[in-house]
This record gives C-alpha cells, structure tokens and sequence, in this order.
C-alpha cells in the first residue's frame, strides 16, 4: 500500500484508454475467476468484495455488523454486476460495472487533488501509474 496524489480526472483518463483499462480490468477478472470458467459466481466475488472490506472498515477502525446485513449487501453488489440477472458475471458485464463504479468514483473526487492510500494492485493504484508514466510520442 502507498499513498498517492489523484483527482476524478486521473481516474476519467485511465477508463476512457480503452485499451489500458480493459487490460487491468481482464487481468483483474481472471485473477477473481478461480476456477477459470470465464464466469464469475457469486463465491468467487464475494472474496473481492470481502478483501475490499466495503463495510468493515469506517475511517480506518472496524465496525461491527450483523451477518445478515452483511450479505445483504454483498449480494446487492453482486446483482449490480449480474446485468442478466443469470447468476453469473461474464467478462463484458464484470468491465461495464467497473467503469460505472470508477466513473462513480472519479464524479465524488472531482477536480481538486486528494492523498489516498492504495492498494498496489488496484485499479485506482493503476490509474495513477498511467498517468505518471512517461507518454511515447508517434
């Protein structure tokens, strides 16, 4: 984990490279899709969910929740994937709910700069990098 410096805009530019954001976004779908059936079960997303820790955590200090309500909502996050309502998540429907969430999330940072700690593998950490590394000119 590191902190770094990003704003909605770092994070617009890194989903609106098609090609960048599609390659972290398989890369990430492949690693969740343990039994590599090129579907994503609920199983298989709830380890995701539960490693984000979505409700665990607020401002750094656990906060204690009934498991009921838990997955609730982990279900809930679940179905926002699961467009087809099928049970499973397939690759294209896994990208379009990631753009909307970072898209969600680049709306809430706005334009003013903030520090946040980030995980090194994570999205957000790759949107940074793209936007710090060099740019080849053709």
């Amino acid at each position: 984990m590191s902190v770094e410096v990003l704003d909605g805009t770092t994070i617009v530019r890194f989903v609106e490279d098609e090609e960048a954001f599609g390659e972290c976004v398989r890369e990430l779908f492949w690693q969740l899709d343990t039994d590599k059936d090129g579907v994503l079960s609920y199983a298989e997303m709830l380890k995701e969910l539960q490693r984000m820790r979505v409700l665990e955590i607020h401002f750094g200090v656990d906060v204690k929740h009934e498991p009921e309500e838990v997955a609730r909502v982990y279900e809930s996050m679940f179905l926002q994937f699961d467009h087809d309502l099928n049970g499973r998540v397939d690759m294209e429907e896994f990208k379009e709910e990631t753009k909307e969430i970072m898209l969600a999330m680049a709306n809430g940072l706005g334009s003013v700069p903030v520090q946040m700690a980030l995980e090194h593998d994570s999205l957000l950490m790759k949107a940074v990098q793209r936007e710090c590394s060099p740019k080849i000119s053709a």
